[in-house]
């Protein structure tokens, strides 16, 4: 109820004159160095400073603030002897708060909140997407953890140093370490699907981590961060907060060549990251590259490559995972888009085995504007599976998902 309330202020807000500008990233500078705003993703991450995301933006007494969102509406089917359906209602509302403080230095406060845990702590179904726990006890198999109500709290402080190098401290309960590409809900590329990659726990799923703290170099269009990290993922509990610790690690290195790619390379080693392997430690490393170009007045089209790679202290196994995804949007009323994606699963199977699983999956929006800044979309999203027929998913494992969304832009 409290993230509908948020929504419901937000709506109204989309229809008020004095915040009823879209936001201009490419022209304002980032609170984290000399470079366009249109480059800041999730976290600390990159994305391609030819990106383009849509919101309120207003100045107050010094203050630039943002708000930025979107409310699923999704009915999901997905097939077969290990299939489900469900309605469920997932999304996120994001505001942020940018103030100088004395010459070259700026402050950054965000947050984020999601429905998600409305839907309950076993999320929805989704073939061959496992990670985490709904009850404590045992792992989610073929359904998708909800996020947490709070997905991000968090602080930043900048330095510039001159017109081309600055430094910054980052910190979050929770937040997003210096690890992976932009999370999927976050980059242009992904942000439009309903569901989860199943790369979702080899790229990205660090993005609500309770505890970090990251502090970065940036010159021109290099960026180099170190972060320490609460290695354990969040807990089935998903309305709470949890208490920080910073016994783990990342560190990643980003460029950005000129304003179309983005490119990062990323190591985390995390303590105990699992809930139910407690004395089991993980070493993950991942690479990503973002294309990103627009297309007339109101498109773009935008594509990402990622690999991600995790070996835990147990099997000494490197478990791999890849997705290559493209979306891109013509005019202002359509986006569409297609992901295929595979991953190194020891979870699938009761013997623990591994096997190499994967899904192709695409999807279409079409949306209507309501209020100046405000849409209202009714989307499908088609995804299709491919597994080992020992695994028991039958002939032809597939997932269905229609959805209708409100979205400021």
């Amino acid at each position: 109820m409290r993230f509908v309330a948020l929504a419901a202020a937000a709506a109204a807000a989309c229809s008020s004159p004095a915040l009823a500008q879209q936001m201009d990233m490419s022209s304002m500078e980032s609170s984290l160095g000399s470079y366009p705003m249109s480059r800041d993703a999730s976290g600390t991450s990159w994305q391609p400073d030819a990106s383009r995301e849509g919101g309120l933006m207003q100045h107050s007494s010094g203050w630039m603030l943002m708000l930025h969102g979107v409310l699923n509406g999704v009915y999901d089917s997905q097939s077969g002897p290990r299939g489900n359906e469900q309605a469920f209602a997932s999304g996120m509302l994001m505001g942020m708060a940018q103030h100088s403080v004395g010459e070259g230095n700026t402050l950054q406060l965000r947050a984020m909140l999601s429905p998600d845990p409305a839907m309950g702590p076993s999320g929805y179904p989704s073939l061959l997407a496992t990670g985490e726990t709904a009850d404590g006890k045992t792992p989610l198999v073929d359904r998708q953890h909800p996020h947490d109500l709070v997905m991000e709290l968090s602080a930043s402080f900048s330095h510039a140093f001159g017109v081309h190098d600055s430094a910054f401290v980052y910190a979050g309960l929770p937040g997003e370490p210096a690890f992976g590409p932009p999370t999927f809900m976050h980059r242009l590329s992904g942000m439009d699907g309903v569901a989860a990659p199943i790369t979702h726990h080899w790229l990205d799923s660090t993005h609500i981590t309770y505890g970090v703290i990251t502090a970065g170099w940036v010159h021109g269009p290099l960026k180099l961060e170190v972060s320490a990290i609460k290695g354990r993922e969040p807990d089935q509990h998903r309305w709470d907060i949890e208490s920080p610790r910073h016994h783990s690690q990342a560190v990643r290195l980003s460029w950005n060549p000129d304003k179309h790619w983005s490119l990062q390379a990323s190591w985390a080693h995390q303590k105990s990251p699992e809930q139910l392997e407690p004395d089991v430690d993980e070493d993950r490393w991942s690479t990503s590259a973002i294309y990103t170009v627009p297309l007339g007045k109101d498109g773009w089209w935008s594509s990402t490559l990622a690999y991600g790679s995790k070996r835990s202290s147990l099997t000494h196994q490197a478990l791999g995972g890849f997705v290559a995804e493209t979306a891109v949007k013509p005019n202002d009323p359509w986006t569409l888009y297609l992901r295929a994606e595979t991953v190194d699963n020891a979870e699938l199977a009761a013997s623990g085995t591994v096997e190499r699983v994967g899904e192709v999956s695409f999807g279409a929006v079409h949306d209507w504007r309501v209020a100046r800044r405000l849409k209202f979309g009714v989307g499908v999203q088609q995804a299709f599976d491919f597994a080992p027929r020992s695994l028991g998913y039958g002939s032809d494992p597939r997932g269905t998902l229609a959805f209708v969304r409100l979205k400021i832009d």
